[in-house]
């Protein structure tokens, strides 16, 4: 089975600067990829770009099933958040909110996030997230997660606006697999045409076998994918 997580700046071409669906659905097409979790999207709302973007992937690319986690509500009734598409059947998805912190760092940019967490018929459990910039919510996400993370069959990917070396994953790494360990060389994710930082990520529960993992160097959105094979 194949996983990939990817920041698609609500589907925005990084190269023209404007909303490419068929840009994307044929880059998640082409992946090869059985389930894939998605941030930064967006979903219909009241401006005229906030359309369902899932469904409009989920058409393009042939990827019958999807589920859209709002996170926030961007200036008015506008919906953003966490996607996730997948080739197999999603018997139940919800979406899960982090915790605020209890305050603010005066002059930081705060946003309220989420988990996107989904099961399937094979018995894994999918959780698509992205954390927030501070290290107070970085912390609340963490928390979140082991919280509601699954013991065995479980899979976390996203955006986590941290670099491999951060003490805010060691929690994690205690419970989880980083499939990067997996790269026979440096990779690195972010911004996608030259890219300084791997802030993206895909773990496992230590029952997963991993095979393989990569990070493609496709300038398409703003963050390159990252990609997993694994065995359940």
């Amino acid at each position: 089975m194949k996983i990939m997580s990817f920041n698609t700046q609500h589907c925005l071409n990084y190269l023209e600067q404007k909303i490419d669906y068929p840009l994307f659905a044929k880059t998640i097409a082409e992946s090869g990829a059985d389930i894939i979790g998605l941030n930064e999207m967006r979903d219909e709302g009241e401006r005229e770009d906030y359309e369902p973007q899932m469904r409009i992937l989920s058409e393009l690319s042939g990827y019958e099933n999807y589920y859209f986690a709002r996170a926030i509500f961007y200036k008015g009734n506008n919906p953003y958040g966490n996607g996730l598409l997948s080739k197999h059947k999603i018997l139940k998805a919800e979406t899960i909110p982090i915790p605020d912190p209890a305050g603010r760092v005066e002059g930081k940019h705060y946003e309220s996030r989420c988990l996107l967490k989904a099961t399937f018929e094979s018995g894994l459990t999918v959780i698509v997230t992205h954390f927030g910039l501070n290290r107070d919510e970085q912390e609340n996400a963490v928390k979140t997660v082991l919280e509601h993370m699954e013991p065995e069959k479980c899979i976390l990917m996203g955006d986590f606006n941290l670099t491999p070396d951060s003490e805010i994953l060691v929690p994690l790494r205690m419970k989880m697999k980083d499939t990067a360990n997996l790269f026979t060389s440096p990779k690195l994710s972010f911004p996608s045409d030259k890219p300084d930082r791997k802030i993206d990520y895909i773990f496992a529960t230590p029952d997963v076998e991993l095979i393989s993992a990569d990070i493609p160097e496709l300038v398409i959105s703003d963050h390159r994918p990252h990609t997993a094979e694994i065995n359940i």
